[in-house]
């Protein structure tokens, strides 16, 4: 059996399939460019890379071109629709009326549109997703994967915002978190590289990337986390403010005439990376640039660790005990540049990052240890695999055995588990890069 998962975004769709009784990813891909002119595919499947150019007016045509190209004599995996058993679909927001994945009913989705306030970016792509999708495949149980459920578990005093209490009764106007699934998995995956069961592992989570926060795991569970009730608050980002003052976007506004919806875009869209450098939200253009002596360059990327430094200090102040800094995600797997001076400075307080390790583990196929061999606590690279925790979600609500996570073992706690669409990838990485060898992460490294 297979399980498709897709992640909608506004003019994208992210696809993979999932060969359930082998535990292998067979495909995976994305369609760019949904609704503008020039819509195309990207497909892998077999080693090999398929690019294919067809239009794609609404997500309704972009899932139906995902699924001719997977069942596609030539490049597809599977013979027909009929071995798909059920879809996951990524869900941004799920406010206070979806606490963990669920089964998608007609309910489910009016709940869904209810909520649409709380995430404007992210949800409308995602509803159409799920509606475009059961229209091609109506008789496939179809599952939301919440971004939002992972932090249920923070108490009060993290999620509550210091504001008119009626805000949060009549709006639910509080911190939600996202980045869940993968929270989720480098946690769970922590637990493992330190030989203890997640309910006794202290770890902070940094899931650096376009999009970043950061989350306190204790005892397993989340605690807290940098992003609030949008993915806008927290650190800085390759296009998000991350932090400031709240006062400041009206004082803009006063000052210019722009709108609430004009600084929305401002805020989320052309601020980050890109509004301190004035052009680049992509790393690695950063540091091209930063090397050559541009000044904002550098600029930019002394924020953004000093902003994650900021946050593991809090989040160590919290939590007491720290058994491991974990860094995942694009930047977080590999960017030895942040995480260096992300670490920097702590070495009083038991955080001791080993710079040649740090700048052998460049590799999203790979879990690393990147802390001097006398650091009091840990620091892991873990690759997130945020699609096997919806594949897994996808198919326990399928078969009515799953729960939220406190209750529910996933495959990647074994310790024995091998992420098999990474191997070949990582065999090619260590041809590049050999020195990657002496830092590979083992349970109770």
């Amino acid at each position: 059996m297979v399980i498709l998962t897709l992640n909608c975004g506004s003019s994208s769709a992210k696809y993979q399939v999932y060969d359930w009784d082998n535990k292998e990813v067979l495909a995976n891909g994305v369609v760019e460019r949904i609704g503008i002119d020039g819509s195309c595919i990207t497909h892998k499947a077999k080693g090999n890379k398929t690019e294919k150019e067809s239009p794609c007016p609404t997500h309704k045509e972009a899932i139906e071109l995902i699924l001719s190209m997977i069942t596609d004599k030539e490049v597809g995996v599977i013979d027909n629709l009929d071995a798909i058993g059920a879809v996951g679909h990524r869900v941004l927001h799920g406010g206070e009326k979806f606490t963990k994945s669920v089964l998608v009913t007609p309910e489910v989705l009016e709940g869904f549109k209810e909520v649409i306030d709380l995430g404007p970016l992210h949800m409308p792509a995602n509803i159409m997703g799920i509606e475009a999708a059961q229209k091609v495949m109506p008789n496939v149980p179809h599952a939301a994967i919440m971004d939002t459920a992972w932090h249920q578990t923070m108490p009060e005093e993290t999620f509550m915002y210091a504001i008119p209490r009626e805000w949060y009764t009549k709006y639910s106007a509080r911190r939600y978190g996202f980045h869940g699934t993968s929270f989720l998995y480098t946690a769970k995956r922590a637990a493992v590289l330190l030989g203890k069961k997640p309910e006794e592992t202290n770890v902070i989570i940094c899931h650096i990337g376009n999009g970043s926060s950061m989350c306190a795991v204790k005892n397993g569970k989340c605690y807290d986390t940098t992003m609030g009730i949008t993915p806008l608050e927290g650190l800085v980002m390759g296009t998000r403010s991350g932090d400031l003052d709240p006062a400041l976007p009206f004082y803009i506004m006063r000052k210019t005439g722009m709108s609430a919806d004009e600084m929305d875009t401002a805020l989320n869209k052309k601020s980050g990376c890109l509004g301190i450098t004035t052009k680049y939200s992509d790393r690695r253009d950063i540091e091209v640039d930063a090397a050559k002596g541009d000044e904002l360059c550098q600029l930019s990327i002394e924020m953004e660790a000093l902003r994650i430094k900021k946050y593991i200090g809090a989040f160590m102040a919290e939590l007491g005990h720290v058994d491991a800094i974990v860094w995942t995600a694009g930047v977080g797997e590999r960017g030895p540049i942040t995480r260096m001076k992300a670490c920097s400075g702590l070495e009083e307080y038991g955080i001791k990052i080993d710079a040649q390790k740090n700048e052998w583990s460049f590799t999203g196929n790979a879990e690393t240890c990147i802390s001097a061999d006398d650091s009091k606590t840990k620091i892991f690279v873990i690759p997130t695999d945020e699609e096997l925790v919806m594949t897994e979600d996808a198919y326990a609500l399928m078969k009515g055995t799953y729960d939220v996570h406190t209750n529910f073992t996933y495959s990647f706690q074994d310790p024995a588990y091998v992420n098999k669409a990474r191997e070949e990838g990582l065999k090619a990485d260590l041809v590049k890069r050999p020195n990657l060898a002496k830092v590979l992460a083992r349970p109770n490294n």
